[in-house]
């Protein structure tokens, strides 16, 4: 029958969910810089981003990176510092470049968005990892502090990822971070005059600490050849910390 099960009651004998105790809600996240081994991510600025990421994305010369975005690809770099100067001065969502340590630029952004503090939930989404930043611990550490960030410092429930449905890439990465599928929402929003089903993915307060000790583990320099290449994958790290 629909409905979830329940170890808790009311007392007219209804399922309900868990008691929250003193519950009072969680801060709103402030714009701050983050910072790891391979990556840091600073608030967006035109001035000390925009440059870098338009540079960044020529080496996606076919704007595979904005397909399944609602903006872009731009038309030259003047529109595209445009994008980066509107979406600096958000608050929800909250944009961040991310920036590699070895290299010290910034090769792709995301950001914090729906943020709902009453209840503790937060999303994370306006994902674009440039080709100089897809498939390497920076792309994953950048993940991982934006999560220890929201759960560790602000003390959030819930942290969302959301993709269109015929994402694949996506939805995988949220999946090796740890992310748990939920459902898709069908003709959820109409974007670049398409329909779009959302697919929703979500990682739990209770579910972070064995997600941190796989992503600590997986990222620990000792997990790397000198060639760069890794000893063992994050979803072996998960299925040991998940296991326990």
């Amino acid at each position: 029958m629909p409905g979830l099960p329940s170890d808790y009651t009311n007392d007219l004998g209804q399922p309900v969910g868990a008691p929250l105790g003193g519950w009072t809600g969680c801060a709103f996240p402030l714009a701050e810089p983050m910072a790891g081994r391979y990556c840091r991510l600073e608030p967006l600025d035109a001035g000390r981003h925009a440059a870098d990421l338009w540079d960044a994305q020529q080496h996606d010369p076919d704007g595979r990176n904005w397909t399944y975005l609602p903006y872009g690809p731009f038309a030259d770099q003047a529109a595209h510092r445009a994008w980066v100067e509107d979406s600096a001065r958000m608050a929800d969502p909250q944009f961040y470049a991310i920036i590699r340590t070895d290299t010290g630029q910034a090769v792709g952004a995301a950001s914090y968005l729906r943020i709902v503090p009453e209840h503790g939930v937060i999303e994370v989404g306006h994902l674009n990892h440039t080709p100089l930043l897809q498939r390497t611990p920076a792309s994953t550490e950048a993940m991982y502090l934006m999560m220890r960030r929201v759960f560790e410092e602000y003390g959030y429930r819930r942290y969302e990822w959301k993709c269109h449905a015929q994402n694949a890439p996506s939805w995988a990465a949220a999946e090796r971070l740890g992310f748990t599928f939920e459902g898709v929402f069908r003709n959820a929003v109409v974007v670049k005059q398409r329909n779009r089903d959302t697919a929703w993915l979500s990682i739990t307060d209770a579910e972070w600490p064995a997600i941190r000790a796989a992503l600590e583990a997986w990222l620990a320099p000792e997990n790397f050849e000198v060639s760069g290449q890794q000893r063992e994958a994050l979803s072996t790290f998960m299925a040991r910390e998940r296991g326990r």
